[in-house]
This record gives structure tokens, C-alpha cells and sequence, in this order.
């Protein structure tokens, strides 16, 4: 372990390993498959990169998502390292390049998306490579009983045969120990070694706060650090509105959520690295990768839909082991609703089948007939001639997907995008002229709400019936109001190509898949279930119940979460500020307290309690009202 000590020192400048870092690097050394379930911010990369730069040969990287890999791929040359990716709009004659380039050119890691993994070009070239270790990043993504399974990475336990004796380490943040077992059968890992780090913080406060006002809840947790936070919210909408009204309270904000561009999103990530804006407000598109240690509060204004994605997200506070916070604003509003978008977001097999069914008709198959060509499918088109409902039609399609029924090649939902940039009077004075343009921006403000707020999905064969001309018509203008900058219009460039895996045969497919896809929704279900038993468990702590749902065990109380302080009689030998910090934990879950209600909570002397009180009134974080009740002051 000296050389990969060295290593660390000489690449990333760290003196000493971080738990469990040195045990895996040593059975990665040894050849050996590794399965290592470590908490966001643990340095599960680390545990593959130093191995890759201690042996010959080159890393292969599996990982889902492209900003994740970017990211990496930057942190690796900033240091020397040469890493390279294969992205999607690669040619065949850009994809031979990168593996010529691979061969000769010194370097150390590849990274793919599963996706691309599908490629037999990319197969055949990866046997000319000389791996030296595959690395499967967020590998709780094979496995259908996680929370964020991928079709695609079921394909991965053909590495195997493609790389026979090169060693695989698979990582994730969170796995239940079925889902555990699952990475391990349909990864075809042969006598794995395992390694499990607790996901329990001890520097993370965690407090779930039932408020009717969200915002105003927010805007107070907020107002009293000044510290880079991370806000979750369900929809994208959500992500814009509450961003505006924190910058309105002066709260420096931004939104980020996946329908922005790429450059959008970067441009937020890197104002809020750098701390040029205190907040992102996000989507659960944020986060996967983010390396900020400071992060001093992650606030849930929503639910999330599973424990795993719970954890990830708030982990991603604190890494620097200074105390930090991790808030859940809910109401029963927002109860009901989860479990509404959970009903919506299923697609039961009867539909499935006959979605299936049309598909084909849509696209004349005979029953029996296979094609080795893909078909161009507009889904948009397709749904309104059956009069199909497009979200429950492309959950139904993500689910023959998993079954191996269909694939897709490209993104699905890729569709055209525009943004009104220009000012709303200007805006409105060049729609009221008589021309196309006109004419065509009329048509965009009566049937596209939000448009001024954040892209919108269009259809340029939409628009082009509502104004009698063709779809060229629509982008030409388009392109035209985008340069005149009016407007910004992202079109799009093709439709995804839709593969159809085994023939048609109607009644077979509806019995291969009916047990699965039912399966997989009552898996959601169970997931949010145990959401709101987290959430309605007001005696247990937060900590204890979390390390229990992935199947830890025998952990103490943490003494810092909201159930523990309703019990904790322990305060008399809390310094000032630790009492201090949850005084004010508690007056933002109840809003305000009196003396004699806080003396019920705290069994510290009457003293200390006011002196503590004294101190924060004469530094200005809490004040006394007019009903003798000390409250926050924002």
C-alpha cells in the first residue's frame, strides 16, 4: 500500500486514506471483484482510480450519467491524468479515432454509458484494449427492486464475456441488501468481496418540520446562516418559483433542473461552487457527483419517493464533517400528492399490452415479423392518434424496455425547445404585427404557458397547423426570431430510433411481462411507504430508523435529530453554542417558544438557558415578541 499512498499524496495531495479506502484499493490490487456500498462523499472514486494508475493498462468506466462523467473526466486531466470519453453523437469513424487514440495515446481511463456499451462497434474495439479493471459507478442502477433502475445496465453482465478475467468493483452510495444481492447476480460477480460503510453522520442534524407555509419556513431555515444550501423540490416549475422568491427575500438563488441546457446548468453549478450564489434551488437532476464539501444545508420542500434518494440527497451536506443540517417542509397537502404522481407514474401491464399492440399496428409489423433496422417513431404523433396520454405512455414504453421487448437508441423525449429572451413589451409588439413572425408568436403565447419562465417543449408540426403552413415554415421563422434575439430556439435534430427485440407475438409478450412490470410497481410503492413511516415515526430516531431500512444495525441514539431532542435530557453539559444551535433548530420547527416550554425540552439549569437566550438575543438570531415567546428573527 506504500505506492498507492504515494499515489494518493502525488495526485489529489491527501496524507492518509479515508475508512475503508485502503481495504478496497488492496483487494483491487489483488485482482478481486469488489462490491463497496460507501455513503455520498465516502471517495468511492478514488477506490478504482488509484488501482488503474498502479497497474498497466487502462480503466473502464461505466457511469449513467454525462455530467457525472465530465466532471470526473475534468478532475482527472487537472491532474496530469488522461481520460476520455465516448459520447453519444459519436460517428463510427469518431468512435475507430478515440480507440486509436486510446491504444497510443498514454492514457489511463474510458469512460461509457451503459447505453453505449450496446454498440457492437464499441464491443469489438474494447477487445483490443488492454483493460485492466471495470469499474460499474452507481451500480444499484441494475437492479429493479432500487430506486433508480436503468435498463440498460442489465446489458453489463455480458462484460464478462467480452473482458473475460478482468476484475469489476462495483460502487454505490445506497443499497438495501436485497438490492445488494441483485448487483451481485445480474453483474455475475464471481466471489466479490463486499464492503459497507454506515450511512450514518454523526455532524448531520436531521428535522422534518409540518408547516402549511413551505416558502416562509424556508426563507427563515435560510435567513440564518449565510452558507451554501441545496433546496429539493418535486417539479421544475417549482425549482423557478421558489429560486425567484428567495432572491426577492435576498437570498441569493438559482433553479437547475433537467430541461435546462447544458451550459445553463454548468453556468449555475459553477456560480454556486464558487459561491457567487448562496443556493440551488433543484430537482433530484442536481447533486449526483457534486463535489462541495462546505454544503451546510440540504431542505426537502418536497417528498422525495424512496428512502435511497433521501439519503443520497441529504449526504450531500456537511462533507466536511462540520455540523450541518438536513430539513424535510412537508404537509398532508404534499402526502397526498406523492402518492397521487406515485398512481400516475405506473403503467400497468393491460396498458403496456396494448400499447405494444398499437406500436406495431402504428408501425405495420405483422404478427411474427422482426426487422433488424430501427424504426423512426415521433411519440408525440403516435400518441395523439391513439389518443394515448404521453407521460403514462413513456413510463409504459420504459417498462417494455426493461423487459427487453423494445429498445431506444437516443433520448425519447428529446424534443424541440424555445424560451421567450426578449422583453414581454417587445415581445408583445412584434406579435401584433401582421407577418408570419407575428403571427407565429401569437400562437406560441396562447399555447405554451411558462415560456418566458424556462424552455418549453414544442412541436413544430403543431404550430405549423395552427398557422396553415409547413413545418420548414416553422423553423425557418424560428431560427430567424432567435437570431433577432426574441427568442432562444434549441431544435430538434431527428427522432429516436425504436428496436424491437423479439417478433410480434401479442399474447406471449403481455404473459413474459404482466408479473414484472407488476412487480416493479408495487416496488415504488413500498418505496414511498416507507417514506411516510420515516416521516410519521415521531419517537424513534431519525438515524437509528435510516441505518435500520438498509439493514444496519446496533447504533445509538445521534442526539441531534427532532426525535431525539423531544427525549434528550442530556444538555447540561452542552457548551453555549450547541445549545444555542438547537434552540434555534427548535423554534424553526415550532416557530416560537416560551421559557417555560424550552425549559421543558431542556433539562439544563434555568441559568444556563438564560444566559443562552441573553447571548442569542444580543447577537440577533432570536427576539422575544409581543406574546413572550421567543421566535427566529429573519
Amino acid at each position: 500500500m506504500d505506492k498507492a499512498l504515494h499515489c494518493l499524496k502525488k495526485y489529489w495531495g491527501h496524507q492518509e486514506f479515508r475508512h475503508l479506502q485502503t481495504e478496497i484499493i488492496t483487494s483491487v490490487l489483488h485482482k478481486d471483484n469488489v462490491l463497496a456500498i460507501l455513503p455520498t462523499g465516502a471517495g468511492k472514486s478514488i477506490c478504482y482510480q488509484i488501482p488503474a494508475l498502479l497497474n498497466k493498462g487502462i480503466c473502464l468506466v461505466i457511469s449513467p450519467l454525462i455530467a457525472l462523467m465530465e466532471d470526473q473526466i475534468d478532475s482527472l486531466e487537472k491532474r496530469g491524468i488522461k481520460a476520455l470519453q465516448l459520447s453519444g453523437g459519436m460517428n463510427q469513424n469518431d468512435t475507430v479515432t478515440a480507440f486509436d487514440n486510446l491504444l497510443y495515446g498514454n492514457y489511463k481511463f474510458l469512460y461509457l454509458s451503459p447505453e453505449k456499451m450496446e454498440s457492437e462497434l464499441v464491443r469489438e474495439k474494447l477487445r483490443d484494449i488492454p483493460i485492466n479493471l471495470i469499474a460499474i459507478d452507481e451500480a444499484h442502477c441494475i437492479s429493479q427492486w432500487g430506486h433508480d433502475f436503468r435498463p440498460s445496465y442489465l446489458r453489463l453482465s455480458e462484460l464478462g464475456e467480452i473482458l473475460p478475467n478482468v476484475p469489476i468493483i462495483a460502487l454505490t452510495a445506497t443499497a438495501t441488501k436485497q438490492v445488494e444481492i441483485d448487483i451481485i447476480e445480474q453483474l455475475g460477480l464471481k466471489d466479490p468481496v463486499h464492503f459497507r460503510s454506515s450511512i450514518f453522520r454523526q455532524n448531520l442534524s436531521i428535522g422534518l418540520v409540518k408547516t402549511e407555509n413551505p416558502m416562509g419556513k424556508l426563507k427563515q431555515i435560510l435567513s440564518q446562516k449565510n452558507e451554501p444550501s441545496i433546496v429539493y423540490v418535486g417539479k421544475r416549475k417549482e425549482s423557478i418559483i421558489y429560486s425567484d422568491f428567495l432572491n426577492t427575500q435576498g437570498i441569493s438563488a438559482a433553479h437547475y433542473h433537467g430541461g435546462m441546457d447544458r451550459d445553463e446548468r454548468s453556468k449555475v453549478l459553477n456560480d454556486w461552487l464558487d459561491e457567487r450564489t448562496r443556493v440551488v434551488v433543484a430537482t433530484n437532476a442536481f447533486g449526483m457527483g457534486i463535489d462541495k464539501d462546505n454544503v451546510r444545508s440540504v431542505i426537502h420542500c418536497h417528498l422525495p419517493l424512496s428512502l435511497e434518494s433521501y439519503v443520497q440527497e441529504i449526504g450531500r451536506a456537511g462533507r466536511d464533517g462540520k455540523p450541518s443540517y438536513a430539513y424535510m417542509l412537508f404537509n398532508d397537502y404534499q402526502v397526498t400528492e406523492s402518492a397521487n404522481l406515485l398512481e400516475n407514474s405506473k403503467a400497468d401491464p393491460k396498458f403496456c399490452r396494448d400499447l405494444y399492440i398499437q406500436l406495431n399496428e402504428y408501425l405495420k409489423i405483422s404478427p411474427g415479423e422482426i426487422s433488424d433496422s430501427g424504426y423512426r417513431l415521433d411519440i408525440s404523433e403516435f400518441c395523439q392518434i391513439y389518443h394515448l396520454p404521453l407521460a403514462k405512455s413513456y413510463s409504459a414504453l420504459g417498462h417494455l424496455e426493461r423487459e427487453n421487448v423494445i429498445r431506444f437508441a437516443g433520448n425519447p423525449k428529446r424534443e424541440s425547445r424555445v424560451i421567450l429572451i426578449d422583453a414581454p413589451r417587445n415581445v408583445l409588439d412584434r406579435s401584433e404585427s401582421n407577418d408570419f413572425e407575428g403571427r407565429l408568436l401569437q400562437v406560441l403565447l396562447r399555447n405554451y404557458g411558462g415560456i418566458y419562465e424556462q424552455k418549453i417543449r414544442i412541436k413544430e408540426s403543431f404550430l405549423a397547423n395552427k398557422l396553415g403552413a409547413s413545418k420548414h415554415d416553422i423553423i425557418r421563422s424560428l431560427n430567424l426570431l432567435s437570431k433577432l434575439e426574441v427568442l432562444k430556439y434549441d431544435e430538434s435534430h431527428g427522432m429516436p430510433e425504436l428496436f424491437f427485440l423479439m417478433p410480434r407475438e401479442d399474447k406471449f409478450v403481455f404473459h413474459s411481462i404482466k408479473n414484472n412490470i407488476s412487480a416493479r410497481n408495487q416496488v415504488k410503492k413500498t418505496h414511498l411507504k416507507s417514506v411516510h413511516k420515516y416521516m410519521m415515526n415521531v419517537s424513534m430516531c431519525r438515524n437509528r430508523q435510516l441505518v435500520d431500512y438498509f439493514g444496519e444495525k446496533d447504533i445509538s441514539n445521534c442526539g441531534l435529530c427532532d426525535n431525539c431532542r423531544k427525549s434528550d435530557r442530556s444538555e447540561t453539559s452542552l457548551t453555549f453554542a450547541e445549545l444555542a444551535d438547537r434552540i434555534q433548530l427548535m423554534l424553526i420547527e415550532h416557530g416560537e417558544l416560551d421559557f417555560n416550554q424550552l425549559t421543558e425540552v431542556f433539562a439544563t439549569e434555568t441559568k444556563t438557558l438564560s444566559k443562552t437566550l441573553e447571548l442569542m438575543v444580543e447577537k440577533g438570531r432570536i427576539k422575544l415578541n409581543l406574546r413572550d415567546k421567543f421566535e427566529l428573527i429573519s
